[in-house]
């Protein structure tokens, strides 16, 4: 098969890695990719949010299966481009990527179906909503409705800062995001994410997993697009992912079945959990990132062919093969993010790194300069281990962050505390 990734970042590093193992895979092409994609696909420079740019270079180059990495893209339709082509695709459509693009449609799915969320109000106006927060008072949380990469969340831990969030939403800080507020109730319990592969019909679990979102140890500080996750995800147990299933996810594949816009591709439920049950915080319509670099060093080589099995609406006779293992990654930021931050600076050490199915470093943010790797957005890298414990992975994980020489970087180191019992444990 030929194939085409649309994204460059670690996400997609960590699925072309994947894909690239499967012998089906004859020729895999990644847009716009990155360095560290560079050494083990081909990299294109095309427009991934314009659809018809894609379907031209898909079908120049003969490609067989398009993966729609980033979440943008689907917003905007080019899955349904690639399809209207003919173009086996893996994504779904702008209409059931409302799931992710808009946190107000997903509040009424919720309300529609019955799957347990927090309540929640939506608000166009920064007058409005600001009544409603003295109103309720705090904790609560503070929401931009639209897509805002990882950065349009408050939880607000007094009145003052959730008032300041939605200055911030329609003062324009998150562009046309911020059209609208979604304020929620603040939810108490531990967070975990849950991965499902959708056909539009069939659902096939795929994975758990943790991600750490707030910038400094002990979860402290602002929220980050994630500086860290690990796979599998302790707490949430074989009897809670059945709960998710009957009442969060299986409700809400049926109810966008029932607004004709069936779901195709990878469902990302975010969930508080709390007394042995779990709500849904949030649904992605995508892999996430860290929490892909996990899931797919535990997948390998299968990914691919249960992508492949998602596209072509055959998820009924398909299985995922587990291992007894555990991965986490560590992310490695530029000094500053998730605010300012500069770019451009040398990172050495990478070559000399192992990269196999053990310990990988994916690349995140990153370009090559002449011979050089320099970092290039706020996220750089990914030091990912894998092990039959999660110590072990943690070790490894932390053991590729020892070797990499970049001192404009920065990474949290308590990466998979809760799981392990303590900050650094």
């Amino acid at each position: 098969m030929n194939i085409l990734i649309l994204g460059g970042g670690g996400r997609e590093h960590a699925l072309a890695w994947a894909v690239q193992q499967n012998p089906k895979c004859d020729r895999l092409i990644v847009a716009p990719g990155n360095a560290g994609i560079a050494g083990i696909a081909e990299c294109a420079a095309i427009d991934i949010l314009d659809g018809g740019a894609v379907v031209t270079f898909a079908e120049e180059n003969a490609i067989d299966l398009v993966i729609v990495g980033p979440e943008a893209p689907l917003a905007v339709g080019v899955a349904d481009a690639c399809r209207a082509a003919g173009l086996l695709t893996f994504g779904p459509s702008a209409a059931a990527a409302r799931l992710e693009s808009s946190k107000a449609f997903t509040k009424e799915v919720c309300d529609a179906c019955g799957a347990p969320t927090a309540a929640w109000a939506r608000f166009s106006d920064a007058a409005a909503a600001t009544a409603h927060i003295r109103a309720r008072g705090a904790p609560i949380v503070v929401k931009a409705d639209g897509l805002a990469a990882g950065k349009g969340v408050t939880v607000a831990t007094t009145e003052a800062e959730a008032i300041a969030a939605v200055e911030a939403i329609f003062s324009g800080a998150f562009g046309a995001a911020g059209a609208a507020a979604v304020i929620e109730e603040f939810m108490e319990g531990e967070e975990a994410s849950f991965f499902v592969l959708c056909d539009g019909t069939d659902v096939l679990p795929i994975g758990t997993a943790q991600d750490h979102k707030r910038v400094g140890e002990g979860d402290t500080g602002p929220n980050t697009g994630g500086m860290g996750a690990y796979s599998p995800a302790p707490v949430l147990t074989p009897a809670i992912e059945r709960q998710v299933l009957d009442e969060i996810i299986r409700p809400t594949v049926a109810e966008m079945a029932r607004r004709g816009a069936p779901f195709q591709g990878v469902l990302y439920a975010g969930l508080m959990i709390a007394e042995g049950r779990a709500r849904l915080v949030e649904y992605n319509v995508r892999f996430g990132d860290p929490e892909a670099q996990v899931l797919m060093m535990r997948l390998g080589a299968q990914a691919l062919d249960l992508i492949q099995a998602t596209a072509e609406g055959r998820l009924a006779g398909a299985r995922v093969n587990w291992a007894e293992d555990h991965a986490l990654s560590v992310v490695m930021a530029a000094r500053g993010y998730p605010g300012a931050h500069a770019t451009g600076t040398v990172i050495r050490g990478l070559e000399a790194l192992p990269a196999d199915s053990r310990q990988m470093v994916f690349h995140a943010g990153t370009a090559r300069r002449g011979a050089e790797i320099v970092a290039a957005g706020g996220r750089v890298l990914n030091a990912t281990g894998r092990g039959a414990s999660l110590a072990e992975a943690r070790a490894l994980a932390y053991g590729l962050v020892d070797r990499i020489d970049w001192p404009e970087g920065f990474c949290r180191r308590d990466i998979g505390w809760r799981a392990l019992g303590q900050p650094g444990g």
